[in-house]
């Protein structure tokens, strides 16, 4: 299945419409990581994800990335809250049901006009990057978590490892930073690439 790509018409709305950003559904998109990493069937099937097969997920194409602490931000997973109420949570809600028909659990946005030049391999790591960002909760016992219709409890979270490169350098690495490393001295499942410098979840993680 053909990976998907922004519309041309969104780049070109931006640039004509002086309003900055503009934001649309990628609907697309969300089929296309069902088809692709979610099934057992996909070419690039992930099984970490299988906590996601039934989410409450939605995607969005921005047009542009934006800039946020030094770094250009290219995809964004966020857990949709509304920190406010009357007219300007009615608002908020009926934008979401204007743009999906429903508010979302979790939505996730890419930069279209970074997504529109590069390569399956680096579109292939940002999606992914942005999916290990809604995880599967835990209970008090460290055991997944269910909600009370028996789908899986989902959360938003940073990355597995954190941790000083000079701890690292000067004691050895933990159980966390062991299995990262036993993981990078193995060739790449898909391709070898980095985006988390270019991930807006994670920098409002270290933020």
């Amino acid at each position: 299945m053909r990976r998907p790509y922004p519309p041309p018409s969104l780049l070109k709305l931006s640039e004509l419409s002086g309003f900055g950003i503009s934001l649309t559904p990628a609907s697309d998109v969300w089929r296309w990581i069902q088809a692709e990493i979610l099934a057992d069937t996909g070419s690039i099937h992930n099984e970490d994800h299988a906590h996601l097969i039934d989410a409450d997920v939605k995607v969005m194409w921005a047009s542009s990335s934006f800039e946020k602490a030094g770094r250009e931000v290219l995809g964004q997973a966020e857990q949709v809250g509304f920190r406010a109420g009357g007219w300007q949570k009615a608002r908020m809600e009926q934008q979401m049901f204007e743009w999906f028909g429903e508010v979302p659990a979790f939505i996730i946005t890419l930069a279209a006009d970074y997504c529109a030049q590069c390569s399956d391999a680096e579109f292939c790591a940002l999606i992914e990057h942005e999916l290990y960002h809604i995880a599967q909760a835990t209970d008090q016992y460290g055991a997944p978590a269910f909600t009370k219709d028996g789908s899986p409890k989902l959360k938003l979270q940073g990355h597995d490892v954190e941790e000083f490169v000079g701890v690292v350098r000067r004691y050895g690495p933990g159980q966390d930073v062991q299995q990262l490393i036993d993981a990078a001295s193995r060739p790449p499942e898909v391709a070898k690439i980095n985006i988390s410098r270019a991930c807006g979840t994670c920098l409002l993680k270290s933020a």
